[in-house]
């Protein structure tokens, strides 16, 4: 985890308050030619969110909801509940919440502004499940929106944290890959090595399974026993792994399209995204105009 992903989920928000401090330095210097410079970087940012906005709510409004037994692989629309991955039990560290995913941003009172102290979130996978069976979500990579939000303060310091808890209903946009049992590239050999490799570690247990002779070596006849072991035991494990189920995933498209992942309803979505987008196209025309009248009038 890293500070820079636990400020993802604030990304429009940032392009905001950049521009608010953009305009907020011209306005102190008052100078035209730093108008205009403020200005053009204010449309470069409009011009981004603008982009990124669309995008997202093109996506959502174009990609079909998909099953996922039935999910065709590539881009596609999940609906689901959220579940805990192999009854894997995550908890958020400022409340201990149990979820299946956090981000949490901490920061501190300076003044009259709060300054970030530490920030992260979870990238532990999760499960999706509809009436046709799970997908496990790779949440690095994704834009991730929640409406659980919970801000605690204490003393100078404040916490925020965005969590997704079990059972909630899920909306996922991403890449969908699905591994078949058949499709598993499985070398006994290599796997047999490194079972021999792993036992060699524990010599004493080593010798208690297959020093027959008891001299406190293991012999050459005792070493194929061992050989003879590890066989076995990789070839039961092979034959676990093919007579699982099929198993499906989304994670993060390779090819730079959106991963969204919700517990919001994707019309809900799909308009805040087409108003974010309305609104960076105005905030553009409006920068654009006015470094038009200003190079107009010389200003």
């Amino acid at each position: 985890m890293s500070i820079m992903r636990a400020w993802r989920g604030r990304f429009y928000s940032i392009l905001f308050i950049a521009q608010a401090a953009l305009l907020g330095f011209a306005l102190q210097l008052g100078d035209a030619k730093v108008w205009t410079l403020v200005l053009g970087i204010a449309a470069a940012l409009n011009l981004f969110g603008w982009l990124r906005a669309q995008r997202i709510a093109r996506a959502i409004a174009d990609t079909p909801t998909s099953r996922v037994a039935s999910a065709a692989q590539g881009y596609v629309e999940l609906h689901g509940q959220a579940q805990a991955h192999d009854g894997v039990q995550l908890l958020t560290p400022h409340s201990q919440l149990p979820c299946v995913w956090y981000r949490y941003l901490l920061e501190r009172r300076e003044g009259d502004k709060w300054r970030h102290v530490d920030g992260a979130e979870s990238e532990l996978a999760f499960d999706l499940r509809d009436a046709s069976g799970r997908c496990i979500i790779y949440p690095s990579g994704a834009h991730i929106e929640t409406t659980r939000k919970e801000v605690r303060s204490q003393g100078d310091l404040r916490h925020t944290e965005w969590v997704l808890l079990k059972d909630d209903r899920l909306y996922a946009l991403g890449a969908f890959d699905s591994l078949r049992p058949e499709q598993m590239v499985l070398n006994a050999r290599v796997d047999e090595g490194d079972l021999l490799a792993e036992w060699k570690q524990d010599q004493e247990e080593l010798h208690r399974r297959f020093d027959l002779d008891g001299d406190g070596a293991i012999g050459p006849k005792e070493w194929m026993l061992a050989r003879q072991a590890a066989r076995r035991e990789i070839a039961r494990r092979h034959a676990e792994l093919r007579a699982q189920a099929t198993r499906h995933t989304l994670s993060k498209p390779r090819d730079g399209r959106p991963y969204l992942i919700s517990n919001l309803p994707p019309d809900q979505l799909g308009r805040r995204y087409a108003w974010l987008a309305r609104l960076f196209m105005a905030l553009l025309l409006g920068c654009l105009g006015v470094i038009t009248y200003l190079l107009k009038t010389g200003r």
